[in-house]
């Protein structure tokens, strides 16, 4: 069959059906909103465009190269397009004997359909096979509108009677041309104690032409989130995200006149069966003009537009309490207690930490706990008007529990010493199987709406022989086949929403935003570091996916609005032991942060000044389009001067607008031009202390 000639399959909604002979084919279009795909047959090209966004792929019909001819941004006209004399390809996987899918594959086309998807996005999928190879090769292509984002995901299937096995798999190898300029690199690291710690701090490096990759490891136990920005001198930039939770080595080079990203698994052995297929992670390649900021929110409002698991309410991000004030030291008395407060306060969600089962392992609560059962703990807080949480770290368990005894060979072989447990290996099917019916049951059992998960490395290194994935392929089992497919699947059976913690935020990926509604950030780690975590996570993430834990101390309001600029706002005080001062602060508090929580949750974030540090001010600031206002978290860390000048971004230079404080009672007019050059003085009285400042259009 010539190239030119093709049977194009249709599937969904909306699909093109298309048949070529001699090359009569005419160019289709399949709409879906402002999410388009059309194909020319002539020069076997498709574009993929919504209203701000194009995209030009390429079947090169004399060397049979599948190349991403250019990103357009249509609201600037920036663009981005293929290197001199080289090709861009998604991909590069490559098998033990060494034969390979790259940029360098010559591909026949064998099929291709376009498909409605949800959200109004638009799904363009290739069918390619190359001569010789023993891989088939489905690749998708999404666009939604208004995003000027591409998203790819590659299927591998083994078209041989025999296993081959994958040993690299690089799911992000797109090139551009670098047009001569220079370029600067951005990340932003996890939660990470080992080998030094590290906040959410971000990383700005140059890129030095003709120098190694600028690499990050992403994922499970990885150093950095699993994004990654670059722009040029000229501010045109591409960002750029992962949906992998395990292990990846994310990296970005500048050389040879090229940008070339790359996103490789790490450690990964993948055998595959005859007819098996093999889904590479998802990866996504956007653009932006301007600053880090710009980068961090159209990735934001792709994210919520495209990715992440749907917001659960307009109540959402929600008010928290959590029993780790008590540590392990909880019953059903204590509880309830705890409970009542809660609720008067207005707090909407009750997550019971650990320390409610028999052991780690043995999902059953403890009867001396709980001696009228557990079902009534979580009626009571039903019964009070909270959703009813609990802490489940299914991937470890105590050496003396049912299971280890039961099937001791279940551990991985590398165990990482959470609260005395034995690590399990999630990428063993009997032991994620295990798990999965264990989580459904407890949801169904207990009227769980919540759960926060929790471990130490949720992606396990396991080298064993006698499991059922290969002993160098753990960090893809235990990944893929293991962890993702235990959270959706108790998702999918039962409903309940999962927050992401790993013994802290340290796995920050963007697979994890499509399963779980939050994540934790840093792991209670007071005042500043709250503001330290929620500033550098609010570039990668939209701000709900960080939650924050206020740990059991002294309330005040630099306390409590150190802990407002982001997602859910878990209390873990002690709420018997506080004064009616102290509730009638947290009832006023709770309140302040309900009034703002979803300006913050869906505006634009704009990082007002330096990283959160001793001895300085720091803002974060949260602007509504549709509204043109603005709001800013203003806080004084023993910082020298009792005020400071706070200079407003975004908003309309000649519309007046109404200042207004939370605490001061000063009131100001003044225009958008005077708060973004001139600024507003924000009173900050105490060496600790934190001001909320509300901008809106004057009456």
């Amino acid at each position: 069959m010539e190239r030119r000639q093709f049977l194009l399959s249709a599937t969904g909604w909306g699909a093109t059906k298309l048949i070529g002979m001699g090359g009569m084919v005419a160019v289709a279009r399949a709409a879906s909103g402002t999410a388009n795909v059309d194909f020319d047959p002539a020069f076997q090209s498709w574009t993929l465009q919504n209203d701000v966004f194009r995209a030009v792929l390429r079947l090169n019909q004399s060397t049979g190269q599948l190349q991403l001819e250019e990103l357009r941004d249509l609201s600037n006209n920036d663009f981005w397009r293929l290197p001199s004399l080289a090709g861009s390809f998604p991909i590069d996987v490559e098998l033990d004997d060494g034969t390979r899918l790259s940029v360098e594959s010559r591909f026949l086309l064998t099929g291709q359909s376009t498909t409605a998807i949800d959200r109004n996005g638009r799904a363009l999928t290739l069918e390619l096979s190359e001569e010789g190879s023993p891989l088939k090769l489905t690749v998708e292509f999404q666009i939604f509108p208004g995003q000027p984002v591409l998203r790819h995901q590659v299927t591998i299937t083994n078209r041989l009677g025999v296993t081959v096995n994958v040993r690299k798999a690089n799911f992000l190898a797109w090139q551009f041309a670098d047009e001569g300029q220079k370029f600067t690199a951005y990340a932003v690291h996890q939660w990470v104690l080992v080998p030094r710690e590290a906040n959410f701090d971000p990383v700005e490096t140059p890129l030095v032409a003709g120098a190694p990759a600028w690499s990050v490891t992403t994922g499970s136990g990885g150093a950095y989130c699993a994004w990654l920005a670059v722009r040029d001198s000229q501010q045109r930039g591409l960002f750029a995200g992962l949906e992998f939770n395990g292990r990846a080595d994310f990296s970005v080079r500048q050389a040879n006149g090229r940008i070339t990203l790359g996103a490789e698994v790490k450690s990964l052995y993948h055998p595959l069966r005859p007819g098996e297929a093999m889904v590479l992670p998802a990866a996504m390649i956007g653009l932006f003009r301007g600053d880090w900021d710009e980068a961090g929110y159209r990735t934001q409002r792709y994210v919520e537009a495209a990715v992440a698991a749907v917001v659960p309410d307009n109540n959402f991000p929600y008010v928290a309490w959590d029993s780790w004030g008590y540590l392990e030291e909880i019953n059903e008395d204590v509880l309830r207690r705890n409970a009542r407060i809660a609720a008067n306060l207005g707090m909407e969600l009750f997550i019971v930490d650990l320390g409610w089962a028999n052991a780690l392992g043995d999902w059953t609560p403890d009867p001396d706990k709980f001696p009228n059962g557990f079902r009534a703990l979580s009626d009571f807080v039903h019964d009070l008007g909270m959703k009813f949480g609990l802490h489940f770290a299914f991937s470890e368990a105590d050496p003396d529990s049912p299971v280890l005894q039961s099937n001791p060979d279940w551990t991985s072989s590398e165990t990482y010493n959470f609260h005395g447990g034995l690590s399990l290996c999630l990428g063993h099917q009997p032991c994620r199987d295990w798990i999965i019916e264990q989580g459904v049951n407890l949801v169904r059992n207990y009227r769980v709406d919540w759960i926060l998960q929790d471990g130490q490395t949720l992606v396990k290194q396991c080298t064993k022989t006698t499991h059922t994935h290969h002993p160098e392929n753990s960090n893809w089992a235990n990944s893929e086949q293991g962890l993702d497919v235990i959270v959706s699947e108790i998702r999918r059976r039962t409903g309940v929403l999962w927050e992401n913690c790993a013994n802290g935020g340290s796995m920050m990926t963007y697979k994890m935003a499509r399963n779980y509604v939050t994540s934790i950030t840093n792991d209670a780690s007071g005042s500043l570091g709250s503001r330290q975590g929620a500033y550098g996570a609010t570039f990668p993430f939209p701000p709900r996916f960080s939650d924050r834990y206020m740990p059991d101390q002294d309330l005040n309001v630099y306390t409590t609005r150190s802990f407002m600029f982001g997602g859910p706002w878990i209390f873990m005080n002690r709420l018997p032991e506080l004064t009616p001062a102290d509730l009638a602060l947290a009832l006023r508090e709770i309140g302040i942060y309900k009034s703002i929580r979803t300006n913050v949750r869906d505006g634009r974030v704009s990082h007002l000044t330096a990283r959160p540090a001793l001895g300085q001010v720091d803002a974060l600031q949260s602007y509504t389009a549709s509204g043109d206002t603005a709001l800013a978290v203003v806080t004084r860390e023993e910082a020298r001067s009792n005020s400071y000048t706070l200079r407003f971004r975004d908003l309309t230079p000649t519309r007046s607008y109404l200042v207004r404080f939370e605490t001061s009672p000063a009131r100001f007019i003044l225009t958008g031009a005077q708060l973004m050059n001139v600024g507003v003085v924000v009173p900050l009285p105490d060496q600790q202390s934190a001001e909320i400042v509300y901008v809106e259009p004057a009456p």
